[in-house]
């Protein structure tokens, strides 16, 4: 994952921004495609990097295009429709479940005050929620980038992030995505979310 430009308002507006978080916001991203080449054509892994890139879900053109390409790799592919068509109710399912046992996370003084933070919390579940469903489509439980989630991990420790609750929303998002799938599908699709949870849980011990 790439972090949003620094002309959103992810973050706060330019002049705020101090030169180290300028840096790491360019260098924070979640998922490498690096070791798909076994699995993936170079036209195959070009739609993942090009979603990655402009922060997208892969839309139902890019993973017919993936699934045509890649026959083998793509029998989780409607999951991953499925998750993007629902991430919205996913991820307030996720923000429900933050603010129920933080409930002062959001006041004055708490790790997601002022608003704009908390907003940003938000959209940060989901964009692990993309990320997620870009190992799932592809077939990779493991598709997280480990030089891109330092420099997440520094961005994190600069901003003063709470930790804490966005595991507690990542793992909400697990619960709330499982849900939506079949029984049967469940223990395949945990790996791919316990992979970016157990990810940025070590944020909290460094």
């Amino acid at each position: 994952m790439s972090f949003p430009s620094l002309s959103t308002p992810r973050y706060p507006p330019m002049t705020q921004l101090s030169e180290t978080v300028k840096e790491l916001i360019t260098k924070a991203r979640i998922v490498s495609f690096a070791e798909w080449e076994q699995s993936h054509s170079k036209a195959g892994i070009a739609i993942f990097q090009t979603a990655d890139d402009a922060r997208c879900y892969l839309s139902d053109e890019d993973l017919l295009q993936i699934k045509t390409l890649s026959p083998n790799n793509s029998a989780l592919i409607p999951v991953a429709q499925l998750l993007r068509d629902r991430a919205a109710e996913i991820v307030d399912e996720a923000r429900e479940q933050v603010l129920a046992i933080y409930p002062e996370i959001t006041q004055p003084g708490g790790g997601l005050y002022p608003p704009e933070r908390a907003q940003a919390c938000w959209r940060d579940f989901w964009h692990f929620l993309r990320c997620i469903t870009y190992g799932i489509a592809g077939g990779h439980a493991e598709y997280t980038n480990p030089t891109g989630l330092h420099y997440m991990n520094l961005l994190y420790q600069e901003l003063q992030v709470p930790i804490e609750a966005m595991v507690l929303g990542l793992k909400s998002i697990k619960a709330a995505s499982l849900k939506r799938c079949q029984a049967n599908q469940q223990e395949t699709l945990a790996p791919y979310f316990d992979h970016l949870i157990i990810q940025l849980a070590t944020f909290q011990i460094q």
